[in-house]
């Protein structure tokens, strides 16, 4: 009895194992058509997500008795702060390549969370939309093409930081971040003189803002000829209005590099621009305002020679020497103020693209005029700083 109720479960239990197993092979495969059907309903989607940034970091010494480490003058303070460590920028950017066609990028500045946030931390916000190498579209905050200075980032540059030139016409709406719209695109690319243009619409008032502070718009275009490489030259033209006033910039500026042995290079560029510097006039008081507009004009000159020798000695790639010069006035006609920059500067360049860098440089600011208790004071800062591409 025993041994019968036994094979008669082990049939049972084959039998329930079976059942299922052939059931199984008799059913006709499920086809899985997801990614088919989502290739056809999205035709060139890729959503592909890229992170990166660059760390800086400075120590920063004053070498003049009453001047502090922002270069401004302190003829009352009982102590002046005269050397600091100090985050120069912490920038996060992800850019996605949303198609073929599309791309979106956002660009912060962590290191401004250290003073008043109004109009800064937020750098890049945009989405651009490629056709061809000759017709790409930009909308959202971005920098205008107006210079040499907005056609790479500020971690690799051959100086300590940007040009005076640079800040002034940025913050009159031309160069830096701004909000609006831009066309741009390149041509003969593989002739002897390759071509690439932009044109830009902005609102004018710099980055982060709610909206324009006037109905006045600023135009912008450049015209490249050449290769950066080896010789360019960049023609910059703006028109616009501020304040149902009219205001115009102009540019020119020159770029190259020239071999001089094997391992060594010079690398060369120089600038100038003239424009009216409205933010100027409207921050004079209305007694002080006896000319329109269109009579304060800024205009500026720098030259910034790089030695670069390519020693490619384990990580460290490069070692280079500059030095820039650099000479603004803030008010052409009116007796303004004289600034002239010199910023010598040796740097060891590590990894690729500065992915490592240490720099030691000087600015030295010399005015023709000093004004106690600010920064239009002739000042030397001594800057050790070290940075990070990632």
């Amino acid at each position: 009895m025993h041994k019968r109720f036994l094979r008669v479960a082990t049939l049972l239990v084959c039998c329930l194992i079976a059942c299922p197993a052939s059931a199984a092979l008799s059913l006709p495969a499920i086809r899985d058509s997801t990614a088919k059907d989502t290739a056809r309903l999205l035709p060139g989607f890729i959503k592909k997500i890229s992170f990166g940034g660059v760390f800086q970091a400075r120590y920063t010494g004053s070498l003049v008795k009453d001047v502090d480490v922002n270069g401004v003058h302190q003829p009352d303070a009982e102590e002046v702060v005269r050397n600091s460590f100090s985050i120069k920028r912490a920038r996060l950017q992800a850019k996605a390549q949303v198609s073929d066609r599309f791309t979106a990028a956002v660009l912060i500045n962590l290191a401004e969370f250290s003073g008043d946030t109004k109009g800064k931390v937020l750098e890049n916000a945009y989405v651009s939309y490629r056709w061809n190498d000759a017709l790409n579209f930009t909308i959202g905050q971005f920098r205008p093409s107006f210079g040499l200075e907005d056609l790479y980032p500020v971690d690799i540059i051959q100086s300590m930081d940007f040009s005076n030139q640079y800040y002034a016409f940025g913050s009159n709406g031309w160069q830096s971040f701004q909000i609006g719209v831009s066309m741009f695109g390149a041509f003969n690319k593989d002739s002897k003189v390759p071509m690439k243009y932009a044109l830009s619409v902005v609102n004018g008032n710099n980055r982060n803002q709610v909206s324009d502070n006037d109905n006045g718009k600023l135009g912008t275009a450049r015209l490249e000829l050449g290769d950066m490489n080896k010789l360019s030259l960049g023609l910059n033209g703006g028109f616009g209005a501020v304040k149902r006033q009219s205001v115009y910039a102009l540019g020119v500026d020159v770029s190259g590099v020239i071999p001089l042995a094997p391992k060594w290079d010079l690398q060369l560029q120089s600038e100038y621009k003239q424009g009216n510097n409205h933010q100027h006039y409207y921050a004079l008081p209305d007694s002080l305002r006896k000319e329109p507009v269109s009579r304060y004009i800024m205009n500026g000159v720098y030259i910034l020679p790089n030695f670069r020798y390519k020693i490619n000695f384990h990580k460290l790639t490069s070692i280079e020497v500059s030095m820039r010069y650099e000479y603004f006035k803030d008010d052409q006609k009116h007796d303004g103020t004289v600034r002239q920059s010199y910023i010598p500067m040796v740097s060891l360049a590590f990894l690729k693209d500065y992915g490592g860098r240490i720099q030691l440089g000087m600015q030295i600011d010399q005015y023709n005029r000093d004004i106690p208790g600010t920064k239009t004071h002739n000042s030397n800062l001594l800057i050790a700083q070290v940075q990070c591409r990632f």
